[in-house]
């Protein structure tokens, strides 16, 4: 990557991400909202999207794909994903992060976690059975069952207010990486898209499973720091709510989309990129 590529790659995902988050509400003025359905957005939208996946879907070897036990590769990976190796990017949370390091994480992550599983309420309806039942659990949960004090965004805020940093959705977009702008709209482009169902939930079966180990490391770091209990309470109540939601997301969504779908299977371990 050269020194202009950064600039190039954030300066298309923010064009990118402003045009997506219009599939949301924010609960602000109705004006902004007056080009949602535009033709020109969505052509530079696509203009932009077909460009880009076809840059990342060049990164993956999707031939390997074909020739995989689909079933057994997700149970394997899911398995590898609960305890993963411990590396330099634990050592570093856990042993040297600075507590403006842990504020700085906290402004990037906020992009997200303030306005957490928005997204995944987009793939909702439709046709009901287990896999749409259990979806509909998961987001649930993430939205402390219609009770905004349990709400998951409401504990990531809380975390926020503890270190004197504003609450205000997408404040701090300018810190944000492109990679985590590209993250963002990746799955905008998963939801948005019902080609892409299989693909979405192979990703966030990988997000719930994989996200508690990252946690830890979180919660760690804020320990060490000797961060009050609202500080890192965002984390606990992930670890153990995503354990749950790993398993719900393997034996209750992706497992029965591959008998649901098995000539298409392969999407699911292809998950978001």
């Amino acid at each position: 990557m050269t020194k202009w590529d950064a600039p190039a790659h954030t300066f298309v995902q923010r064009i990118l991400y402003r045009i997506n988050r219009l599939n949301l509400f924010w609960y602000d003025d109705l004006s902004h909202y007056t080009n949602e359905r535009s033709p020109y957005l969505h052509k530079i939208r696509d203009q932009i999207e077909t460009a880009w996946q076809k840059w990342e879907l060049a990164k993956l070897d999707v031939e390997s794909y074909q020739s995989l036990d689909v079933k057994q590769a997700l149970v394997d990976r899911a398995a590898a994903d609960l305890e993963p190796p411990f590396n330099l990017d634990a050592h570093y949370l856990r042993e040297r992060m600075t507590l403006e390091g842990y504020r700085y994480l906290l402004a990037i992550a906020s992009f997200d976690g303030l306005i957490e599983a928005s997204r995944l309420s987009r793939i909702l309806g439709g046709a009901a059975n287990e896999v749409q039942a259990t979806l509909t659990k998961v987001l649930l949960e993430e939205y402390g069952n219609g009770h905004l004090t349990r709400k998951h965004s409401t504990f990531f805020a809380q975390m926020m207010v503890e270190l004197g940093l504003n609450t205000q959705p997408e404040v701090y977009n300018e810190l944000v990486p492109w990679q985590v702008l590209a993250s963002i709209n990746h799955n905008f482009l998963l939801t948005e898209c019902k080609r892409y169902f299989l693909r979405y939930n192979g990703g966030l079966a990988y997000f719930e499973v994989a996200g508690p180990a990252a946690y830890r490391n979180y919660m760690l770091a804020a320990q060490r720091l000797q961060l009050s209990e609202a500080a890192m309470g965002y984390w606990d109540l992930h670890i153990k709510e995503d354990e749950r939601h790993g398993r719900w997301m393997i034996q209750n969504v992706t497992l029965p989309l591959v008998d649901m779908y098995p000539h298409n299977a392969v999407l699911i371990k292809m998950r978001s990129i």
